[in-house]
């Protein structure tokens, strides 16, 4: 049965991991992307404060999430 809890421990683990890149990708990639080639007057919609807010809380969210799949992974059994 441990073999059964530590492959559902893997996947949980995995699925919060891919849920962190998922926001890097969202949060800073997209903006940065929007940024650099000024899509829809990006450069123009936001300003630099809000940006870099989203971008820290975003960049935040996914080192939780990716720290909180390693805890998860810290409970499989040998």
């Amino acid at each position: 049965m441990k073999h059964i809890k530590n492959e559902r421990l893997k996947l949980f683990a995995n699925a919060l991991d891919r849920v962190s890149t998922a926001c890097v990708t969202v949060g800073i990639a997209t903006p940065a992307a929007g940024a650099i080639y000024n899509l829809g007057g990006f450069r123009q919609t936001f300003q630099t404060l809000e940006l870099a807010v989203g971008l820290v809380g975003w960049l935040s969210t996914a080192v939780i999430l990716h720290f909180c799949a390693r805890w998860v992974l810290g409970g499989l059994e040998p």
